[in-house]
């Protein structure tokens, strides 16, 4: 049960052994059709709720008081996600409590919420002081890396800087990124790769999280 699994510890601070889901751990929070509604410090948990402080100041247009949420979390300290459901409802400005709060699986994996997308970006990689640009596309993104697909062949374990705009009125964003997975295309028709971001700054994070929210909320309205 999830009251077992809470562990009231300063944030930040290493969980006792045994605990997945403790003050201070990042978390999302998505509707049931997938939809992000924001990404949180999850803090004060006892028995079965908690309070969730956004990160950043996104707008979150629900109807009504209280929605059913799905939230997922990431302990860096166990390299484990933890998934749960529960209901929220907003208390003060960018905070919110969650309620009912139940734990449906913990695997090992880092849980980021993926949002499709299909846009042009920039592959940037250096050779001494020369910089070699490289079109490809921007299949989908999350806080934690990009999936690309592009004609040219990289290995496991490249880096390189990803240039992408990822709304119109915004900057372009630059991301150094590191190749974790690979899929040839058949008859030598292009590669796509699983990325992960290094170096990455909270600011940074935030930017992406903001783009995301604004890019599937002018898609459809969330609820």
């Amino acid at each position: 049960m999830l009251f077992d699994l809470f562990g009231k510890k300063a944030d930040l601070e290493p969980p006792e052994e045994g605990i997945e889901v403790y003050s201070g751990i990042r978390v999302e929070v998505t509707t049931f059709d997938e939809r992000l509604l924001f990404v949180a410090k999850l803090l004060e948990p006892a028995g079965d709720s908690a309070q969730l402080q956004q990160y950043s100041e996104n707008r979150v247009p629900l109807k009504g008081g209280s929605v059913r949420v799905r939230i997922r979390g990431y302990s860096g300290y166990k390299r484990k996600a933890v998934y749960m459901e529960g209901i929220i409802t907003p208390e003060l400005k960018n905070v919110w409590r969650a309620e009912n709060l139940v734990i449906t699986k913990v695997e090992n994996d880092r849980a980021f919420f993926r949002l499709n997308v299909n846009m042009d970006a920039v592959i940037i990689r250096y050779s001494g002081t020369e910089a070699a640009e490289k079109t490809c596309r921007l299949l989908n993104i999350s806080i934690g890396g990009v999936y690309i697909f592009s004609e040219e062949k990289y290995a496991k374990g490249s880096r390189f800087q990803l240039r992408v705009k990822l709304l119109e009125e915004s900057p372009e964003s630059v991301l150094y990124c590191e190749v974790l997975r690979i899929i040839e295309k058949d008859e030598g028709a292009g590669y796509e790769y699983g990325c992960r971001f290094l170096d990455i700054t909270e600011e940074e994070e935030q930017n992406i999280t903001q783009n995301m929210f604004a890019i599937q909320s002018r898609r459809k309205d969330i609820c």
